[in-house]
């Protein structure tokens, strides 16, 4: 029997959309394993005894309680009427916009409705993000090109980082390193706030105009964009808008004048005098922080002045995107403003929210681009880093991710491991630079973007911030030249095989009780599967290559294909992939 309590459908979100101006998918949830198959029934509106048709639907993904099937249609006029037929060993069912019944009614007006596919409507991040490879850059760490800039006090690099102290880095120190950075294979850098601020992370800014003069001048990031550009790399700036720090002329007025400030609306102010009570600010803040006071961006005059700055930096410099630092916190019609105003200077600029929970209500087209994809993270780090999940709890908790979002969302979604607001992968992981090379191959072969945290490839390791947030190594004795060439690998395999970066993904193994994962990244031209092996033992995986011709892109070993299940043993934290 089908349990119809699990049916679930709507017209819009993620379960019927617009991918682009000709094609429409949709989906439907059920409940796990209750279907053996689903059946969309659709036509135009307008002529349905024409058009009708159905057509079988293919089973998406899985999580722990639900099957999500999909199909993707191209209707001549770009319009659609649907429903659904489910069936079961022993059941069939039809599910429309009048609910679940066991027969169809021959009513088409109660069917759901895709009313047309608009332009306007389409969520259509930047192609060009599909095929970068991010590299994160926290400037004041990575490397120290011209020690004119250097902070009065200073430690040497590579000391123990505090909360407080500095080491010089600065941009002329990342022109300097973009050649390593091309080596490794990189095409795209986002950087950690750069402006004007009194602290070594700089998100506590002071000025949005000006570049931090311990990292260099206006002049100085021009040079880097430009020669960024020339290597093929694209810049990302990290614009934080929630708040401000201390130090911003704005709050110092208002700190000076309290209620008679011309700015006293600038900020969400509680009560006066600005104080903290008992550990609380009078003033809403980031945290509990009193540096960071939170901008009131309803207030015209803020909207405008941070607008600017968005505007600015595009327009002087040419950056090619905004990572937006909490961005959940700040109000959707600012980012509503926001994002007219970053495509109308540059359509194809990347516009990243960090957002560290369920991002639908920010990736609907009218916001963001993608969200920093924590949710991933957080499978990865439950798998192979924590062991609380076996292989089919990680399938279950990476196919729930894909059945929330839109496919554009997961094509260009910004997939981290780590970064400066977590503990190092390589700590993370107890110093297992074999696990590493796993879990970073799971980064690389999954849809989305990847992210390297600077100094991950060549073993910089390092607990929460502020240890997080060590000097990159430049020494060669010692950095790992072996984990930097698994690096370069699977930045080429990405770069080699277009489905890595626009194929569909399913599981082919995910056990319970196994540190066993098998997965596909397909297209109708290609497939590569992928088998990772998580645990200290020798264990077997069964592939079935009926479908294709494969061959191993680390042996170069042919493997025909056949009826006949192969089984391969996968070696301790090892790994097979396969490419047809």
């Amino acid at each position: 029997m089908i349990l119809k309590e699990a049916i679930y459908h709507r017209p819009h979100r993620n379960w019927a959309y617009g991918y682009d101006e000709h094609t429409i998918c949709l989906r439907i949830r059920t409940q796990r394993h209750n279907c053996t198959h689903v059946d969309c029934w659709a036509g135009d509106k307008y002529a349905w005894e024409q058009t009708q048709q159905f057509h079988p639907m293919q089973l998406l993904t899985s999580d722990e309680l639900f099957d999500y099937w999909e199909i993707t249609l191209q209707p001549t006029y770009q319009r659609l009427f649907y429903c659904f037929r489910l069936h079961a060993e022993n059941d069939v069912v039809w599910f429309t916009d009048h609910g679940v019944s066991s027969e169809y009614t021959n009513m088409p007006w109660r069917n759901f409705e895709f009313p047309f596919i608009h332009r306007s409507n389409l969520f259509a991040p930047p192609d060009w993000v599909k095929d970068a490879i991010f590299y994160q850059i926290f400037p004041e760490r990575f490397a120290n090109g011209d020690a004119s800039l250097n902070p009065e006090q200073m430690e040497p690099w590579g000391a123990q980082p505090t909360y407080t102290n500095f080491f010089g880095g600065d941009l002329v120190g990342v022109i300097e390193k973009l050649d390593y950075l091309v080596d490794l294979g990189i095409n795209a850098i986002y950087f950690t706030p750069i402006f004007l601020s009194p602290s070594n992370h700089k998100y506590d800014t002071a000025d949005y105009f000006q570049i931090d003069p311990h990292f260099g001048s206006i002049e100085t990031l021009k040079e880097l964009v430009a020669k960024c550009h020339a290597k093929g790399i694209r810049v990302m700036l990290d614009a934080v808008f929630n708040h401000s720090g201390r130090m911003f002329p704005a709050f110092v007025d208002v700190l000076e004048n309290g209620e008679q400030s011309k700015y006293r609306d600038w900020f969400h102010v509680r009560s006066f005098p600005l104080e903290v009570v008992d550990g609380v600010p009078t003033y809403h803040t980031f945290a509990f922080s009193p540096r960071m006071p939170k901008f009131n961006t309803a207030n015209p005059e803020v909207r405008a002045y941070l607008l600017n700055v968005a505007r600015f930096w595009i327009e002087e410099v040419g950056i090619d995107g905004w990572r937006l630092d909490v961005a959940n916190e700040v109000e959707h019609s600012f980012w509503r403003d926001f994002r007219q105003v970053v495509k109308s200077m540059k359509p194809d600029a990347y516009i990243l929210g960090e957002v560290w929970h369920d991002a639908m209500p920010w990736l609907e087209g009218d916001q963001f681009d993608a969200a920093m994809n924590y949710p991933m993270t957080n499978a990865i780090w439950d798998f192979f880093v924590r062991n609380v999940v076996d292989a089919k709890g990680f399938a279950d908790l990476i196919g729930n991710n894909i059945g929330r979002f839109q496919k554009q969302v997961h094509e260009v979604a910004f997939n981290i491991i780590d970064s400066h607001d977590t503990e190092r992968i390589l700590t993370l992981l107890g110093g297992n630079k074999s696990l590493l090379k796993l879990v970073s191959l799971f980064q690389f072969t999954y849809m989305g973007t990847p992210c390297i945290y600077y100094g991950t490839e060549v073993g910089l390791d390092g607990g929460f911030d502020p240890d997080c947030r060590k000097c990159m190594i430049w020494e060669p004795e010692h950095q790992d030249h072996a984990l930097f060439a698994h690096y370069q690998q699977i930045i080429a395999w990405r770069k080699q095989h277009s489905v890595l970066r626009n194929g569909q993904f399913r599981f082919l193994h995910a056990a319970p009780q196994s540190p066993v994962i098998m997965y596909e990244r397909f297209d109708e031209h290609q497939s590569i599967i992928i088998a990772i092996n998580s645990s200290d033992e020798t264990s077997g995986i069964d592939i079935n290559l009926s479908s294709r011709n494969y061959q191993c892109l680390r042996t170069g070993v042919q493997y025909p294909s056949t009826t006949e299940t192969i089984n391969m043993a996968l070696a301790p934290y090892d790994f097979l992939i396969l490419v047809s």
